[in-house]
């Protein structure tokens, strides 16, 4: 897609960037997140996964196992990188320059954040997206 010039059209990219980003959770993890929210401020794509780990993940969690979490994420996110990044790249036509992941625990929350190359004019564009939990 060429870079975005309206307001709608960058909602558009926001809310597919979004719905692709959940739908990579849901293919390779096995369980998505139920809530999603996006947002493109200038050269940077944020966005936020809430409710997405795993039954083996809470059940690490909940016996105090965190930090196993976090590695495993880590780890995962390194091998994911390409899948990411390709989504932001091909939605927004614009590079990626670093891609930086987290998870948070307590809540569960996790953080994709893209930072992109410069290009012309400011931006700020934000979507929210409630997706409904499903078990596959």
């Amino acid at each position: 897609m060429a870079e975005q010039t309206t307001a709608g059209s960058e909602r558009e990219a926001i809310a597919s960037i979004s719905s692709q980003l959940v739908s990579l959770h849901k293919q390779f993890y096995g369980k998505g997140p139920v809530k999603a929210k996006a947002f493109l401020v200038n050269d940077t794509v944020l966005c936020l996964l809430e409710g997405g780990f795993t039954v083996v993940e809470r059940t690490l969690i909940d016996e105090g196992r965190e930090q196993t979490v976090h590695e495993i994420r880590r780890s995962f996110q390194m091998a994911m990188e390409d899948k990411f990044t390709a989504v932001i790249e091909d939605t927004l036509g614009r590079q990626v320059r670093a891609y930086l992941s987290q998870v948070h625990t307590d809540p569960d929350v996790a953080v994709e954040l893209f930072m992109l190359e410069p290009a012309g004019e400011p931006a700020k564009v934000e979507y929210h997206d409630e997706v409904l939990a499903r078990e596959d």
